[in-house]
């Protein structure tokens, strides 16, 4: 079910309905259903692989609490091969086949492993990396096994968050399943608001740049160098605008009925560096590698050489995260190798930024650091849309060699891509900058939000595109 689908929005006005009418001892069973009505209604077979990961988990939990120490890692170490497991079946089994084909056939030999004929279950990635969060805080003595079985399936299934996050750890939302939330205005108001303005990037945004983007990045051999740029920043926005948005729905859904879900964005793209910005994007992701990976492997707190060593890892497993496609993969890479470049090179730039003056004009500094880092987000999502690297590495040639009018999709694609980024922008700007002057989402005139709000649900059904499909982080 899509969050942008008139069946969704018909389902969470009746979820939300019977959910203030029902007791609070019975929420959590219409929660639990809805949330398996939600699952179901894209691929309904594949509930069963997550329920499967769900029993394993939950009594994984409780033989981790219950063992001794010996033990204890043993059931961890089960809970996670059962989830990593099953991303590996669904998800990397036939990349694997592939890339193994392909050393084979080098060598002259037939690969004799069959390719499975199966879909990846949408929003496989996340919700096995929530549940491999519960199993990974009880083994550290951060959570209390759950008991109640209704309870911890809920925690995985959730629907707001089920398919695309944020990625949750159970000591903020396992205990708010057993809560009371009564109706409160400013919770309802809140949700709804976050709600209107996600589905607007979303609609009017995001869904119309990729008219544009789709139509350069998969016939990149047709255009040029100064096209592929504008197709290039475009997608940046988009990717941020479809992914956020869907963030905002989803924390903005669990607003309304009472639930705290964390903060997933936080305006990335005024960042001054790349370490900045992944402070500022896919938080609940970005913060699940470091406690999961990155600390455990040593963090900062080891040679130059080995950490070196943990933030490549760290980056190259989260770019395998997304997809299983050697693109993902050098996206990662790229990223990892930024903060490294950063690393070596700070005493240079801090030299340059006082030798150049910049240092004495620090609103002029700020500008170049955003834009630069905003540039080199830019040039690795090269990497994440191209359908293959030798799309990519075509794609970065012909951005460095070529250029040429700029292609346009007709003249109103272009418009509106433009006038929203535009607006976009201005709005975001405004939010990091100037948060605490005149608002038009949060001003104290009651009048005036309810307007702006208007106003954006006006636009969503003039200018929206109805037909703008899945969000982007669906597929992983």
């Amino acid at each position: 079910m899509l969050f942008n689908s008139l069946h969704f929005f018909a389902f969470f006005i009746i979820v939300t309905a019977i959910y203030y009418l029902l007791p609070y001892k019975l929420r959590w069973i219409l929660l639990l259903a809805a949330s398996c009505y939600f699952y179901m209604a894209f691929v309904p077979v594949y509930i069963l692989i997550l329920g499967f990961t769900i029993v394993v988990d939950y009594i994984a939990g409780l033989c981790i609490e219950n063992a001794q120490q010996k033990k204890r890692k043993l059931f961890l170490i089960c809970s996670l091969f059962a989830n990593i497991g099953v991303l590996a079946v669904f998800k990397y089994y036939n990349f694997a086949n592939e890339n193994l084909s392909s050393l084979l056939h080098y060598f002259g030999v037939n690969n004799p492993v069959p390719f499975l004929s199966i879909l990846l279950p949408i929003g496989l990635s996340f919700h096995t990396f929530q549940a491999m969060s519960y199993t990974i805080e009880v083994y550290r003595g951060n959570q209390k096994a759950e008991r109640h079985f209704g309870i911890y399936a809920l925690y995985v299934m959730f629907y707001p968050q089920l398919v695309a996050g944020p990625i949750e750890r159970p000591q903020n939302l396992l205990h708010q399943f057993r809560e009371k939330h009564l109706l409160q205005y400013n919770n309802f108001a809140e949700g709804l608001k976050l709600m209107i303005w996600g589905l607007f990037k979303k609609i009017v945004i995001a869904d119309r740049l990729s008219i544009y983007v789709n139509t350069v990045y998969n016939n990149a051999d047709q255009h040029n160098g100064t096209t592929l740029i504008v197709a290039t920043l475009f997608f940046s926005v988009q990717i941020y605008c479809d992914f956020s948005g869907y963030s905002d729905i989803a924390i903005g859904a669990a607003r309304v009925m009472g639930f705290k879900l964390m903060s997933n964005f936080k305006r990335p793209y005024f960042s001054k560096s790349i370490s900045e910005f992944w402070q500022r994007w896919h938080i609940s992701l970005s913060t699940w590698f470091k406690d999961y990976l990155y600390f455990p492997l040593g963090g900062n707190k080891v040679s130059i050489k080995r950490w070196c060593f943990n933030i490549l890892v760290v980056f190259i497993i989260s770019g395998f995260w997304h997809g299983a496609n050697w693109t993902f993969i050098l996206w990662g890479a790229i990223n990892g190798f930024y903060l490294l470049f950063a690393r070596f090179t700070q005493n240079i730039r801090t030299k340059l930024t006082s030798l150049t003056g910049l240092s004495r004009l620090p609103k002029i500094n700020l500008f170049i650091q955003v834009v630069i880092t905003w540039l080199l987000t830019c040039f690795a999502w090269i990497f994440f849309r191209a359908n293959s690297t030798k799309d990519a590495f075509e794609i970065v040639k012909k951005i460095f060699s070529t250029g040429g009018a700029v292609f346009t999709e007709g003249s109103s694609v272009m418009v509106f891509s433009c006038a929203g980024v535009l607006f976009l922008f201005l709005v975001e700007f405004k939010r990091h900058y100037y948060n605490g002057l005149f608002s038009l989402s949060n001003n104290t005139n009651r009048l005036i939000p309810k307007f702006y709000y208007c106003l954006l649900v006006i636009m969503i059904l003039l200018v929206g595109v109805a037909d703008g499909g899945q969000f982007i982080y669906f597929q992983f």
